[in-house]
C-alpha cells in the first residue's frame, strides 16, 4: 500500500457526505427514517471501535492504551465545545439548525467528526498493509445520515446547494490529507499503531455518545435500538470474515 491508497480511501469513505446531500431532499422531512439510518451508522462505528480500534489484544498492552483513549475523548470534547461556540452545534441536527448556526462552525464541526476516522484509517493502512473493509464501511455508512443532517442544517441557515457541495468537497479533501498524514506518520515513527487507534477510538466514542446516538434516538424512536444492533452486527461480521 502507498500513501496514495490512504488518500483514496480517506476521500472515498468521506464522499458519502454527497450521498447524504442528495438524500436530504427526499428525506429532509422524514425525521424518523433519518434517525433510524443514523442509528444503524452509529452501530457500525461502535463495532469498528470494538473490533478494529481497541480489540482485546490492545487492552492487554497496558495502561497506556487507556490513557490514549481518554486523551482522544478529551481532545474531541474540548474541540466540540469550541466548535459549538462558533455555530457548529447543529451539524448533526436531523430537524435542521437553529438561527445561530454558521457555515464555518458546521464545517469545522463536520471536520472534527471526520478527522479521527481518517487518521486511524491512514495509520491502519501503513501498519497492516491493507484496508479494513469493516472500518471503511462503518465510516461510509455513518457519513450518510451526517450528510443528510448537515445539509438540512446548512440549508436552514441560508446556504445554497452549490456552497454546501463545495463544503463537502473541501471536507473530503481534508479527510484525504489527514489519512495521508496518518499513513506517513506511522511509517516515519515506526509506531505500533495501538496508541493512535486507541486515541481515535476515544474521539469516535465521545462523538457517538455526545451527538450521533442521542439525535438518532430522539427522532428514530424505539426501533433505533434494533437498527443500532444491526449496524453493529454487519460491521462485526465484516471485521471477522471480511
Amino acid at each position: 500500500m502507498s500513501v496514495w491508497a490512504a488518500v483514496g480511501w480517506g476521500a472515498g469513505s468521506s464522499a458519502a457526505l454527497f450521498i447524504g446531500q442528495a438524500l436530504a431532499g427526499p428525506m429532509g422531512k422524514r425525521y424518523r427514517a433519518t434517525g433510524q439510518v443514523m442509528g444503524f451508522g452509529a452501530g457500525t462505528l461502535l463495532s469498528a471501535v470494538a473490533y478494529e480500534l481497541i480489540p482485546e489484544s490492545s487492552l492487554r498492552v497496558g495502561l497506556g492504551v487507556g490513557i490514549a483513549v481518554v486523551l482522544g475523548a478529551l481532545t474531541y470534547f474540548v474541540g466540540d465545545r469550541l466548535v459549538d461556540g462558533i455555530g457548529g452545534a447543529d451539524r448533526q441536527a436531523i430537524k435542521g439548525g437553529a438561527g445561530e448556526s454558521s457555515g464555518v462552525g458546521m464545517f469545522l464541526g463536520a471536520l472534527l467528526d471526520g478527522i479521527p476516522e481518517a487518521f486511524v484509517l491512514g495509520v491502519s493502512l501503513a501498519l497492516g498493509g491493507g484496508v479494513s473493509l469493516a472500518f471503511v464501511v462503518a465510516i461510509f455508512v455513518s457519513n450518510i445520515p451526517q450528510g443528510i443532517a448537515g445539509t438540512t442544517s446548512l440549508r436552514d441557515a441560508g446556504y445554497h446547494t452549490r456552497t454546501i457541495s463545495l463544503m463537502w468537497g473541501a471536507l473530503t479533501v481534508a479527510c484525504a490529507i489527514v489519512a495521508a498524514g496518518g499513513y506517513l506518520l506511522a511509517g516515519a515513527t515506526n509506531v505500533t499503531g495501538v496508541y493512535s487507534q486507541a486515541f481515535g477510538a476515544g474521539a469516535v466514542l465521545t462523538m457517538l455518545a455526545d451527538s450521533m446516538m442521542p439525535e438518532a434516538f430522539r427522532h428514530g424512536g424505539r426501533p433505533v435500538g434494533l437498527y443500532t444492533v444491526f449496524g453493529f452486527l454487519l460491521a462485526g461480521l465484516l471485521a471477522v470474515h471480511g
